[in-house]
């Protein structure tokens, strides 16, 4: 029995059945947030399959994800009643990889050609590199990876770049090359290569492209505003002039601009096919209006957009709550504090998710919820101290304070690469296991016998030398002040900053944050009665945190960064840090382009929340352990006055596990150190800014600052010595 066409757009509203069952040659589908796009590719599919009689055979889908294919074939399958076989549905690389397969002769390719993946790719350039007799210090290998893909990426092979006399670009073009003939020897196939191949076999090859844009009478594109400029250019070479192309997107949640991605590819898609109709799909079904007017709101300060108005036919919803903090740490205790509330009436640990712009915010979240056994995961990564760079910088700390950590010493004898490699480790830990003694002990040994190689002995005598000196350094030293020590003079900092700009910034924010935890922590009473030194109980309290992992199968409270939220969707959103400098980041707040790109990064955070949204500023922050003063971030200021419920922040919020932030009436001092002049939660009156409240202090002696949230200027972070603050 056929299926009703009618049937399939029955349950589609006017603009989703407009779009399924146009006969124009090309549409885009301007899918907003939470608006159906993945419902209206379904009906698309089924519609052109039942109603226009076209074949599963002519029909290519691409998305991104395996997962979103998947989900496209269950729900086609499902629609239909019947198996399709022949349509194909899949990722921009699984297509690519088929038509090689199928074509590989065509594409100078073996039959049974091999797959690199990322680790594969790092170890073939890193052979690359020496063969070139280069050295990995100047050219680290993740950073030409990097270069390579972003250049196939590019559609660009070697001998099509003008390295434009820059000595940099000569060097990655040169191992590009020898990259490049490597794997056209040995059959070779990385990820980005893929495309690249994929599309040069249809450009290069008459008959081949005629016979699959024969073919493929209708190619439908998912999340256009995320291609790159290969993906888009693969897509015209399929569809050539006859075929029909349907995309779907949203030029307002473009925010992978850092991996490729073109907004411009679906602001300017009339333009390459001027007879495509638009389609634009405002209804929202996930989210109250008053979320969405906010949403609108700030993504209405963007120039260059298509433009829509989302709207909902729900209720109106509460109000959105922002919540002024005085200091991060008062912002995460705001949120754990919230998030308990919920917990203990209706919601759901899983409805909830809590949004940040940087990984390292996430710290002193998992703080306050450990200390509420709030049960948490951090979707899509690690959290705060399983983190490695947190981990290679905590050993170092754990081997100056006790040389007898294997464990420790095992980690970091060459991170950074220090020329002791693993003939020498082995050595030392069949010397050990043979003395039954500490790793530290058995290299003295080896050192002392001479039996180690002139330049594993000379390396060992720096490693050592270095961590003697970090241990001396620590008696005289502030935590932050050894950690800071730690990660210059280890070299990590520069071992990081060899990576891609992405992950190695991201990795410096970690250790930024972890400088703030060194710097906020003090030791407690039984501590110090016990005589512990502020490191030992540093690291210990590192071990309690990070071994409570709640393996258990309850609901978790999500925690995530803002890129990693888009698709996805909860009850309860909590969006933190929304500070200038912070969100929008700092390094794209100058630049016009980058900042429209951030500001579709806050519409993709507000249009997560279905029901409550709460938005989170602090007027005090700890950047590298130092107390800053932080202004509101503008996209605070572009939410509709009328819809927000400002909550005021708590000057004095219980002093948590790991900081120093104290309670009232209490000195902010610790064992051995002077009297301060101010207390937290103090007033004092300023001759300039007028009444306020002292909210933190960092520093000491003539360094000491204080930071002062006053009635009428606001945060400000003052010296001390000069101030002259009179105590009210």
């Amino acid at each position: 029995m056929s299926l009703d066409p009618h049937s399939i757009i029955e349950n589609l509203n006017e603009t989703q059945a407009q779009a399924v069952t146009t006969d124009a040659q090309h549409a885009l589908v301007l899918a907003g947030a939470g608006s159906g796009k993945t419902r209206v590719l379904v009906h698309r599919i089924a519609w052109l399959i039942t109603a226009e009689f076209v074949s599963p055979y002519s029909i290519l889908a691409v998305t991104f994800t395996n997962k979103a294919a998947a989900e496209m074939r269950n729900r086609v399958s499902h629609m239909l009643n019947r198996e399709i076989r022949d349509l194909w549905i899949g990722t921009f690389h699984s297509i690519a990889l088929r038509l090689l397969q199928i074509n590989n002769e065509a594409a100078g390719l073996p039959r049974n050609f091999q797959i690199l993946d990322s680790d594969d790719q790092y170890r073939l350039i890193r052979r690359c590199l020496s063969e070139l007799e280069l050295d990995e210090k100047q050219w680290p290998p993740r950073t030409v990876q990097a270069y390579i893909n972003d250049q196939k990426n590019e559609g660009l092979r070697p001998d099509e770049i003008d390295d434009m006399g820059d000595y940099n670009t000569e060097i990655f073009l040169k191992v590009y090359g020898h990259y490049d003939d490597h794997c056209r020897r040995a059959g070779l196939v990385d990820f980005s290569e893929m495309l690249i191949r994929a599309h040069e076999l249809l450009l290069d090859n008459d008959d081949l492209r005629a016979k699959y844009q024969q073919r493929f009478s209708h190619v439908l594109v998912d999340e256009f505003q995320d291609t790159n400029a290969i993906q888009s250019a693969f897509i015209q070479v399929l569809a050539g002039d006859k075929n029909s192309v349907m995309v779907v997107g949203d030029d307002d949640q473009s925010i992978y601009a850092w991996r490729g991605a073109r907004v411009d590819h679906i602001l300017d898609f009339q333009t390459l096919y001027p007879k495509a109709e638009q389609y634009k799909l405002e209804q929202n079904y996930r989210s109250t209006q008053t979320i969405l007017d906010a949403a609108n709101g700030v993504i209405a300060n963007n120039q260059k957009r298509l433009g829509k108005n989302l709207w909902s036919a729900q209720s109106k919803g509460e109000k959105i709550q922002v919540y002024g903090a005085h200091s991060d740490y008062d912002e995460a205790y705001f949120v754990a504090e919230q998030i308990d509330r919920m917990l203990s009436n209706t919601t759901k640990a899983n409805e909830i998710a809590i949004l940040y712009r940087s990984n390292a915010q996430s710290r002193l979240l998992e703080e306050n919820l450990l200390k509420r056994s709030i049960p948490y995961q951090i979707y899509g990564g690690l959290r705060f101290f399983e983190r490695m760079e947190i981990k290679d910088v905590l050993a170092y700390a754990r081997l100056v304070n006790n040389r007898h950590d294997d464990l420790a010493f095992e980690r970091v004898i060459n991170t950074p690469t220090r020329g002791i490699g693993q003939t020498t480790v082995n050595r030392i830990r069949n010397q050990a296991q043979m003395d039954t003694i500490s790793l530290w002990q058995a290299a003295a040994q080896l050192m002392q016998n001479g039996t180690l190689s002139a330049r594993a002995a000379g390396s060992y005598v720096q490693f050592s030398g270095l961590i003697d000196e970090l241990e001396l350094n620590s008696r005289e030293y502030s935590l932050a002040e050894l950690f800071s020590d730690i990660i210059e003079r280890s070299g990590l900092k520069d071992h990081y900053l060899k990576e891609p700009p992405e992950k190695a910034q991201s990795r410096l924010e970690n250790l930024d944050e972890l400088i703030n935890a060194a710097e906020s922590f003090s030791l407690s009473d039984e501590e110090s009665s016990l005589g512990l030194t502020p490191l030992s109980a540093f690291l210990s309290q590192v071990s309690l945190d990070a071994g409570d992992t709640d393996n258990n199968n309850e609901p978790h409270v999500q925690l995530m960064t803002l890129h990693s939220a888009k698709g996805l969707e909860f009850p309860v959103v909590f969006i933190v840090g929304l500070e200038q400098g912070l969100f929008p980041h700092i390094q794209s707040m100058e630049d016009p382009v980058k900042l429209q790109e951030e500001r579709r990064l806050a519409y993709v955070g507000i249009t997560r929340a279905e029901k409550q949204l709460i938005l989170c500023y602090a007027t005090s922050r700890r950047i590298r352990g130092k107390m800053s003063a932080c202004l509101p971030s503008q996209f605070l200021r572009e939410v509709p006055k009328e819809l927000i419920n400002q909550i005021r922040g708590n000057i004095h919020p219980p002093k948590p596990q790991m900081s120093g932030y104290h309670r009232p009436g209490t000195t902010f001092n610790r064992p051995g150190q002077e009297q301060l002049p101010y207390q937290i939660g103090q007033t004092v009156r300023h001759s300039r800014f007028g009444e306020g409240v002292v909210t933190d202090m960092n520093g000491k002696g003539d360094y000491l600052q204080v930071l002062v949230q006053f009635n009428d200027a606001g945060p400000k972070v003052l010296a001390a010595k000069y101030a002259q603050l009179e105590v009210l």
